[in-house]
């Protein structure tokens, strides 16, 4: 099953209904939803995706938001943050639990293909061992189930452990095998390995601001791990807890992010709020059809990005990159917060 198959009228025709019908849903199933939605007017017919009524991501900070019953709740997700922050809280019962992990693991068989590979993890295996677990500790615990012999190239102090990436290498290296990061640790550590890295797909994900501050961007930094590590296979991904198992997906050829058949962008002036054309920056809205338990299926974003181009890349739909975060917007957590702890 592959899920990069949809043109922009495609995917338009089919998501529309299914995110109409998500809307009215939630609207009579979370009593503060529909209180949002009697307030600013929104109701149906919606004609296009861009007209659908919208949530800040902060609300889910805020909020009780959840379209279950409380005794149908199989998991609370929280998003991680710096100290004092308060996280998103997102509800998921049992059908949305068992969702998620299948659609993460149908869109990145794009890059990764139907067999698990043998996973290096650039972390240490203390973030997915903490009781409280972080948005970062389940990143790594959702990737691990799309992998094997899983390694972590970290020791318990997050020092490298040179011997255990070795050992992974001389029993894997020869064929292709996963390495999943996020963005900051993998520019961190994988050059500090001074390793042929060569058969690995490195996925990465996470928040550039520190790397930005370098003036590292998304070219520059598969160059460098190309030259230095002689990867050729990256892929970083987008991606919240707020919207879980959705995440829009870099192509082979690094052009941009591409969003999975089931989920689209818009790209919002964030003077009038219209959709912006390719070309103009704005902030990002995410909308999917996975969030059936609370509504979260149209998120505005506090990040920027700017749609390249529609249905000219190596996959059908829109081409976008994120631009960062908009300013005074707090840290999102994950590797933001792990490059402002080591600054």
């Amino acid at each position: 099953m592959t899920v990069f198959t949809l043109s922009a009228a495609e995917r338009e025709a089919a998501l529309l209904p299914e995110l109409a019908a998500l809307t009215e849903r939630h609207r009579r199933a979370c009593e503060p939803y529909r209180r949002i939605l009697d307030a600013i007017g929104s109701a149906a017919p919606y004609s296009r995706v861009a007209d659908l009524p919208w949530l800040p991501v902060r609300l889910f900070k805020t909020h009780e938001l959840r379209s279950v019953p409380e005794e149908q709740v199989f998991k609370v997700l929280t998003s991680s943050g710096t100290t004092g922050q308060v996280p998103s809280r997102i509800y998921l019962d049992r059908q949305a639990a068992a969702t998620q992990p299948r659609m993460l693991a149908a869109t990145l068989r794009a890059v990764l293909g139907e067999r698990r590979l043998p996973m290096l993890i650039v972390d240490s295996r203390s973030v997915v061992r903490d009781p409280t677990l972080s948005a970062r500790g389940a990143g790594v615990l959702g990737m691990m189930n799309l992998g094997r012999d899983h390694t972590f190239a970290l020791d318990e102090r997050g020092v490298l452990n040179h011997g255990a990436v070795k050992g992974f290498l001389a029993r894997h290296g020869g064929k292709p095998y996963l390495i999943f990061a996020f963005t900051f640790m993998a520019w961190l550590h994988l050059r500090e390995l001074g390793l042929d890295l060569s058969q690995g797909v490195l996925i990465h994900s996470g928040g550039w601001k520190k790397l930005a501050e370098q003036s590292v961007d998304t070219a520059e930094y598969r160059r460098r791990l190309g030259e230095e590590c002689g990867l050729r296979h990256i892929h970083n991904f987008y991606g919240m807890v707020e919207q879980i198992g959705t995440v829009f997906l870099e192509g082979p050829d690094g052009g941009g992010l591409y969003c999975p058949d089931f989920a689209d962008v818009v790209i919002r002036d964030p003077d009038t709020w219209q959709e912006a054309p390719p070309g103009v920056p704005g902030l990002i809205e995410v909308v999917s059809t996975l969030p059936t338990s609370y509504p979260g299926h149209v998120l505005l974003t506090e990040d920027l990005g700017v749609v390249h181009g529609v249905d000219d890349g190596i996959w059908p739909g829109k081409r976008f990159s994120v631009l960062g975060r908009l300013p005074r917007a707090e840290a999102r957590g994950c590797s933001d917060t792990h490059g402002l702890a080591a600054a």
